[in-house]
């Protein structure tokens, strides 16, 4: 694995955060990652809303922190294409069965899966969810489709999930999340 202190200076990352209980560990994603030097413009769907507010991750991040695709921004370009255009990457931290099929099949009802859509930087995926919906044939499917575009994922673990389950499906630690985005950036 690569140094964390690679300095992530000049990087420009979207943080897509997604309606997982795990959603509340994206201000630490956030701050550290803006720590590292990295603009963050953390992007939360409405689902992520009930479980972390947006100006927990705006006064990390210093950024704007977005949940409406129809709030966009001032300017005469449409804030999400504006955003897709500036990523260096979007990391979606944890990355939700339902956003994972969005993605898969270039669907955008939100900001986030329009920012998805209209991005040519990488995506990486740090996917969390109950085990059974993790395993289930759908979920499978759309994380091969993803795979198969050359999506970047950081798998989720095993242990004692939210739901009270023990199995895999738990968000990846902040720490991997973080070490995930330092080598990617070392190694492009």
């Amino acid at each position: 694995m690569a140094d964390t202190n690679i300095d992530l200076k000049g990087r420009t990352i979207i943080l897509g955060v997604t309606g997982s209980i795990a959603a509340y560990k994206a201000a630490d994603i956030t701050s550290r990652l803006t720590e590292a030097g990295a603009t963050v413009y953390p992007v939360l769907t409405e689902s992520a809303c009930r479980f972390i507010q947006p100006l927990t991750l705006q006064v990390l991040s210093r950024n704007p922190a977005s949940s409406d695709l129809w709030k966009e921004g001032e300017g005469w370009q449409p804030g999400h294409i504006e955003l897709a255009d500036q990523a260096d990457l979007l990391l979606v931290a944890p990355a939700t069965s339902h956003c994972l099929a969005l993605f898969a099949q270039g669907l955008a009802p939100d900001l986030l899966s329009s920012i998805h859509l209209a991005t040519a930087a990488p995506v990486m995926l740090a996917p969390a969810m109950n085990g059974k919906m993790l395993a289930h044939a759908a979920t499978q499917v759309n994380l091969e489709i993803l795979r198969s575009r050359g999506y970047h994922f950081i798998e989720p673990q095993s242990g004692m999930l939210a739901c009270g389950y023990e199995g895999e499906g738990k968000l990846a630690v902040v720490e991997d999340i973080v070490q995930s985005v330092h080598d990617f950036f070392a190694q492009h």
